[in-house]
């Protein structure tokens, strides 16, 4: 089955504004932009086609042409990043296979997450659209918590029934968890914000009504559920691997404190 990825990136981030082409330094001494450390993520990625940087921003589409990638213009009215991937999947004619959002906010995120989407929506044809869980572990947990204390609006969290499917996602700590008896395996599941979807369940997201929900959350997926449709979550294993997302100002260290572990 035949896999493309879009990265969407847009300049107007309301929470880190030119946010794709923050500069991040690496262990050698280099600096890079996250937009390229996500592109750079997405080709590493075993048995993908084509990668494809979907902006709305000539700044953005300039930096990436730079370093060699692949980039579809896209509409300023797209409200998120699914809708500017659906809208640049149709100018890049990816019509079949699994087309995978994987934004432009996490360059840490390991080939294998992308590999565990393909695998399940594979054995399973009816998912539409499937995304990755992360079980937390007592230092991301910390960083949620510490998120929440603090007032920034970070990372997502996910819970969902026996079978996978999500019954909800939400920028606040689901469950509810106090920090002193969350234990060394605490039940709270990090959302990674990667999407797979069927080509057709992702043309018809544009047609469906934004949800209350996903208005409030500010979290495109809560369309699916909002209109009906399932999400598979699927848990992946970090290999000892940290992940973070680049939402704030604040989480470039973060980001490049797993880097430089990562050598």
């Amino acid at each position: 089955m035949s896999v493309n990825v879009v990265i969407p990136a847009r300049h107007a981030s309301v929470r880190y504004p030119g946010k794709p082409l923050a500069q991040l330094s690496l262990p050698d001494g280099t600096r890079q932009s996250l937009v390229r450390l996500t592109w750079e993520a997405a080709r590493a990625i075993p048995g993908v086609e084509s990668v494809h940087v979907a902006t709305d921003d000539t700044r953005i589409r300039d930096h990436c042409e730079s370093f060699g990638a692949q980039v579809v213009m896209t509409e300023p009215a797209c409200r998120n990043g699914t809708e500017r991937v659906a809208e640049a999947a149709r100018i890049a004619g990816l019509t079949s296979g699994i087309i995978v959002n994987l934004q432009g906010d996490a360059p840490l995120t390991p080939p294998w997450f992308v590999e565990a989407l393909v695998a399940a929506m594979t054995a399973d044809p009816s998912i539409e659209m499937a995304t990755p869980v992360l079980r937390c572990d007592v230092t991301m947990l910390g960083h949620l918590m510490d998120d929440r204390l603090a007032g920034r609006v970070g990372a997502t969290t996910a819970v969902f029934d026996r079978f996978g499917d999500a019954l909800y996602f939400s920028k606040s700590l689901l469950p509810y968890l106090d920090r002193d008896t969350a234990g060394a395996a605490p039940p709270v599941w990090h959302h990674v914000g990667v999407y797979a979807y069927t080509p057709a369940a992702l043309a018809a997201y544009c047609d469906w009504p934004a949800g209350r929900l996903e208005g409030i959350e500010g979290l495109e997926q809560l369309r699916f559920l909002e209109n009906g449709h399932r999400v598979r979550c699927v848990e992946v294993d970090p290999r000892d691997a940290q992940f973070w997302e680049l939402n704030n100002p604040e989480d470039v260290a973060r980001i490049e404190a797993v880097l430089r572990a990562r050598g």
